[in-house]
């Protein structure tokens, strides 16, 4: 039977972490479309950390519930959406919202999660691992054999990536703070300082020739350094604009800034091109597209992970009455891996 509560957090304005609200709401019902998921796991990304300071773009009016994604048991199917998944275990990319016990969710941002993957393992790679599958997979299009260099190797998407590249027969150069080179060399990776003046030196003495691809989720100078360390051929994939969102100005310019240098650089006749990825690209103009590639490239993941052959990372466990330190654990950047939230 479906509690007629649930507990809830809030992000009530500009405030620290310490500002979120606990609270107790009556449970929604599924509209059309819709299924109504009784939350096992859901999870902190950069996201919910850049809308507590007002500065992921296109964020909701405050006040509002944050969490990018969750997993978690059907137990409610809206019209149009498929009755069989009641009582299945699905994930749920909702951008906001997931930060709750039950929740109303999307049927078409929905994936079975296959038997045999935990619902928080499967929280580490809904956003994450999609993101990196396609970046790797679809953005890229990096062949066994070549190398790359990942920024924010630490990270959730970092993470899968790395997994994901090496299992796919590529070299990785991980970008991170030295504290997270000892995991990174223990991963396979050949770890190299971000915040090294000579960091282009370092990277082309592994790399003489270029890498082949650079992901990249910093931006500003970052993206300038990556596009200068691409092979003839190779590929800038930029995914975030952490430098922008950490300041203080306004985020349209960045944003046309970052869509715009990625196409004038495609277009220098140099063989190399640069990419602005967007998990959310073609959510309204192509639906039909969107939730197919969701689907395989998500179900890749998952298989990947039920099978072990790639793992979960998992940084901390909180219950969600604890969002506020979960976030602020988070937010240390001393971490290697995500933060879950159980309710």
């Amino acid at each position: 039977m479906v509690s007629a509560t649930a507990t809830r957090v809030i992000l009530p304005g500009l405030v620290e972490a310490s500002g979120l609200v606990v609270t107790t709401t009556p449970v929604p019902s599924p509209a059309a479309g819709q299924y109504l998921v009784e939350v096992e796991a859901t999870g902190i990304s950069y996201a919910e950390q850049a809308m507590r300071r007002g500065r992921y773009f296109g964020q909701p009016a405050f006040p509002f519930t944050p969490g990018y994604d969750l997993v978690g048991r059907v137990v409610e199917a809206g019209a149009g959406a498929d009755p069989a998944l009641v009582g299945r275990r699905v994930a749920s990319m909702t951008k906001t919202g997931a930060w709750a016990g039950s929740v109303v969710v999307e049927a078409r941002d929905t994936v079975v999660v296959p038997d045999g993957v935990s619902a928080e393992d499967a929280e580490t790679v809904v956003v994450n691992g999609v993101t990196a599958w396609q970046m790797l997979h679809r953005a890229a299009r990096v062949r066994p054999g070549q190398t790359i260099l990942v920024f924010g190797s630490n990270g959730g998407v970092g993470g899968i990536l790395i997994q994901l590249a090496q299992h796919h027969g590529v070299r990785v150069i991980g970008a991170a703070s030295p504290r997270h080179h000892e995991a990174l060399r223990a991963a396979g990776v050949i770890p190299v300082d971000y915040h090294d003046p000579d960091l282009a030196a370092v990277v082309r003495r592994v790399a003489p020739g270029g890498v082949d691809a650079v992901f990249d989720n910093i931006g500003g100078a970052t993206t300038t350094t990556s596009w200068e360390l691409l092979a003839r051929g190779g590929t800038l994939v930029s995914y975030a604009i952490i430098d922008a969102v950490s300041g203080t100005g306004g985020l349209l310019r960045p944003f046309l800034g970052a869509f715009g240098l990625a196409l004038l650089r495609t277009a220098l006749p140099n063989g190399r091109r640069a990419t602005f990825y967007d998990l959310w690209a073609g959510h309204r103009t192509s639906p039909a597209r969107f939730r197919r590639r969701l689907e395989e490239d998500l179900g890749h993941v998952f298989e990947l992970l039920r099978t072990g052959t790639i793992t979960a990372n998992i940084a901390a466990r909180f219950p969600l009455s604890e969002a506020a330190a979960a976030l602020e654990l988070a937010e240390s950047r001393t971490l290697n891996g995500k933060v879950i939230l159980v309710p």
